[in-house]
């Protein structure tokens, strides 16, 4: 029975420490098998391939889009060339690698150039439109970092001794696109796992285009469906920390502890407040092949770490982690009209869809509807303005708030609402609304946006601090 384990950007580029801890370690004979790794771009190259994830300053995607000429993104790839090549010379010392490492990369850079070239060609004909293929430029770009840290891995593994295999599931040389299912259950099919360390590309190439749903989170989509297609015995993904009760660098190193095992269902709650553990369609996919989720520390091999899986509930009632957003907008809606239609708020969700505003959570009560948004000053404006304009009887407001959640696989805790609300009163801290489904998983405030940091720690120290369940974690200075 084997493993899939998947491995980050930030992790891979760590990558000496990584083949000793990770790859290799400890293990000898037949110990190094029996297990597949989902590797991604080195952290950084995505950034510079397509755009840079926070500040979005432009890589070599955004400049082919908007350019009117070759020069402003063909010097943007020579500059991820020159990345990359730099790269290799880090990992290898030995010519021979290296050389076959810049061999790699470089010819697919050279594809991916002359496709580039040829494509603008062809759109300057008016039968053919350049925003058509966009997408395909965005994955055929994407795969580059991936196809890179993947090769390198091999290559590093086999100069060590050990058996390793590449499954790019890149498509660079597929005539014609599968399914995503099929690509990835025939690229693994006939493998001996025993008798082979194999490394495979997040990203996979496939009929529906992943980047077409997921965007950059493809790669653990990727991951659990390899898992689910092979029969995994379970599924790890290595990050640079560990899943804890709380931010380390918030609540102070000494007073987290690492959350031993949860289940699924805190697993959504943490990624719907943007902090995944794993993204909640990957969640999903192992949810259904019944396949235990492992959170580990890349750099901490010997600690077990979480397990995420289906059925587990704390033994009592009790919070497990304190964890929340401050990117967040209050968008309130009041109108009197709105008492007694249950279908008001319809048209002005499917609105904040089309503007890509993600909906953290909303309420409501007769004449009033609160959204909680996440996403840029710009779109949310926007939405402003357009409901105005759909409903000019209405009084629309914007907040500067934070979410502050209290989380827990059962959080059916006598006095909770009370403690919580305590512990913020204690800490000077307004709280302008509360939310607790009926499932008890999670308890949401919405406190003002300066209030953030100081409410995280007060909850922690309320609410986790005393019972003091999990391991606690050992943090390097």
């Amino acid at each position: 029975m084997h493993t899939v384990e998947k491995i980050g950007g930030t992790s891979m580029s760590r990558f000496d420490e990584v083949l000793n801890t990770i790859f290799t370690g400890q293990r000898r004979g037949s110990e190094l098998y029996n297990r597949i790794f989902v590797v991604s771009a080195y952290g950084g190259m995505t950034n510079l391939l397509l755009e840079h994830k926070k500040s979005g300053e432009p890589g070599v995607y955004a400049r082919f889009a908007d350019a009117e000429n070759e020069d402003a993104w063909l010097a943007a790839l020579e500059r991820v060339r020159a990345a990359m090549l730099a790269k290799n010379a880090e990992l290898f010392s030995a010519e021979y690698e290296r050389h076959a490492a810049d061999r790699f990369i470089g010819g697919r850079i050279d594809d991916a150039a002359e496709c580039m070239r040829n494509l603008r060609k062809l759109c300057s004909y008016g039968h053919f439109q350049l925003d058509e293929h966009l997408l395909k430029v965005r994955e055929m770009l994407a795969s580059l970092g991936e196809a890179h840290s993947a090769f390198n891995t091999v290559l590093a593994l086999k100069q060590a001794g050990v058996n390793a295999r590449l499954v790019d599931l890149t498509g660079w040389d597929l005539q014609e696109p599968k399914n995503f299912r099929d690509m990835i259950s025939d690229s693994f099919a006939g493998i001996d796992f025993s008798r082979e360390l194999v490394v495979s590309t997040g990203y996979t190439h496939c009929a529906e285009g992943q980047m077409k749903t997921f965007d950059r989170g493809y790669s653990e989509i990727t991951f659990a469906q390899i898992a689910a297609s092979t029969g995994a015995r379970e599924a790890i993904i290595h990050k640079e920390y560990h899943l804890s009760s709380a931010d380390p660098n918030q609540v102070g190193v000494d007073k987290v502890v690492t959350i031993g095992r949860t289940n699924y269902d805190v697993a959504d709650q943490l990624s719907n407040l943007g902090m995944e553990a794993i993204h909640p369609r990957a969640a999903r996919t192992l949810r259904r092949a019944g396949i235990q989720l492992r959170i580990k520390n890349a750099f901490e091999p010997d600690h077990a770490g979480t397990t995420i899986s289906q059925n587990y509930c704390s033994e009592k009632p009790c919070v497990e982690i304190i964890a929340g957003r401050k990117d967040v907008y209050g968008l309130e809606v009041f109108d009197q009209e709105m008492l007694g239609d249950v279908g008001y708020d319809i048209e002005i969700s499917s609105l904040l869809k089309q503007l890509k505003l993600y909906v953290v959570n909303k309420d409501s009560d007769a004449n009033s509807i609160t959204w909680y948004t996440a996403g840029s000053r710009k779109a949310l404006t926007r939405a402003v303005r357009l409901i105005k304009e759909r409903y000019p009887m209405a009084e629309v407001n914007l907040h500067n708030i934070a979410i502050v959640s209290a989380i827990g696989s059962d959080l059916k805790v006598k006095g909770i609402l009370a403690r919580t609300v305590a512990a913020l009163a204690e800490a000077g801290i307004s709280i302008q609304a509360i939310h607790q489904s009926i499932r008890q998983v999670e308890m949401q405030c919405i406190i003002d946006e300066a209030d953030y940091d100081a409410a995280v720690v007060a909850l922690h120290r309320a609410l986790i601090e005393p019972e003091n369940h999990g391991d606690v974690i050992a943090v390097a200075s």
